[in-house]
């Protein structure tokens, strides 16, 4: 059958009910399924939480009977394979739904269109890639967890009107206006993860949370890249661990002590390879992956996103371009390289404007 503007709007609503599942479901892929019989929404359901019903499963027992002979409209392939929860394939099958509209196949080796395949082999109609592109994005994640064995990664730098980030000597200063500022409260709330360097935490003490009302408890994990374990005690992402966790990569290196100290206080200590000096970036993601982190944010300083650039580990930016000026003694964006660099290896996807600051958003081409 051909995919007309009726299957778009309800894939459309499916994928707006996915969203539901941000916040908790990580790190599966957030999924949304609605059931239409005939003109008439039967059932929905979104994916919670690992281990708990898929969204297909959901739907269907929202649907009860009304699932035979009806369209199910889900944001990614169907499961064909038993993990947490037994496979979604086999409970359409055995509503009688007669048409799967699915926005993508999932990656997963266990399912790589497998579920798809299955539901054609008993005489379901299937038809996949409506919306693709938006899929694509909602599982990025998910996606690259699987595909690449690690998060995906979004880039978050905060620029002044003359290409700065920061005032000479590190000094803090307030680069975009208080709508910007919410917007990245936003953003940190819908990652899994939040990473900078030690040289952020040394100079700005940052709380690294989300401050929005009634998303403070969706505040991210805080990932630290601190080489020698120099954090002090006393700054935010320590003192304030048993709120909001903090996980530190260190050098294989670094003082068994120092480690010690920190996971005494709460915080999770990985050790990693250095590479260059540096810690190896694609050891640290890696891990992150292993963790559950699908979706992960960086907001350090020049180091930390000149480093995720040059090693090709960045996936979308994030560029906030505020009115101020600093001037030519001021910090640039990227430690030993030009903006460009950024701009140019990334597709513009679209711009914004954020109270009187301007948003860029940048992916790979």
């Amino acid at each position: 059958m051909e995919l007309n503007e009726v299957d778009k709007h309800w894939l459309g609503e499916a994928r707006k009910l996915a969203e539901r599942g941000r916040w908790t479901c990580s790190p599966n892929p957030m999924v949304g399924a609605i059931i239409l019989n005939g003109e008439t929404p039967v059932g929905s359901g979104f994916h919670m939480r690992r281990g708990e019903p898929h969204a297909e499963v959901l739907a269907l027992r929202a649907a009860g009977a009304h699932s035979s002979g009806a369209t199910l409209y889900v944001t990614l392939e169907p499961c064909a394979h038993f993990g947490k929860t037994p496979p979604c394939a086999d409970a359409i099958i055995r509503a009688g739904i007669k048409r799967v509209v699915s926005a993508l196949d999932d990656p997963n080796p266990e399912v790589a269109g497998q579920g798809h395949e299955r539901l054609r082999a008993k005489g379901i109609a299937v038809d996949v890639g409506l919306c693709a592109e938006e899929a694509r994005h909602d599982h990025a994640g998910h996606i690259a967890r699987i595909s690449q064995g690690r998060p995906h990664v979004t880039l978050k730098l905060a620029i002044s009107a003359d290409g700065k980030v920061g005032l000479a000597g590190r000094k803090p200063v307030q680069i975009t206006g208080e709508a910007a500022r919410e917007r990245v409260f936003m953003m940190r709330a819908q990652s899994d993860a939040i990473l900078v360097g030690i040289g952020t935490v040394l100079a700005d003490n940052p709380q690294l949370t989300c401050r929005l009302p009634g998303l403070a408890e969706r505040s991210p994990v805080r990932v630290v890249l601190d080489a020698r374990l120099s954090v002090p005690l006393s700054l935010s992402v320590v003192s304030t661990v048993r709120e909001t966790p903090t996980w530190v990569f260190c050098s294989t290196k670094a003082s068994p002590v120092a480690e010690d100290i920190l996971q005494q206080k709460g915080c999770k200590v990985f050790r990693v390879e250095e590479n260059n000096g540096k810690l190896d970036l694609a050891a640290v993601l890696k891990t992150l992956a292993g963790e559950g982190i699908t979706r992960l944010m960086v907001e350090g300083g020049p180091t930390v996103a000149a480093s995720f650039l040059s090693a090709d580990l960045v996936d979308e930016a994030v560029l906030l371009r505020g009115e101020k000026t600093i001037g030519d003694d001021g910090i640039d964006p990227l430690q030993g390289m030009a903006l460009t660099a950024l701009t140019d290896a990334l597709a513009l996807r679209g711009s914004e404007k954020v109270g009187a600051d301007t948003l860029e958003t940048y992916e790979r081409k």
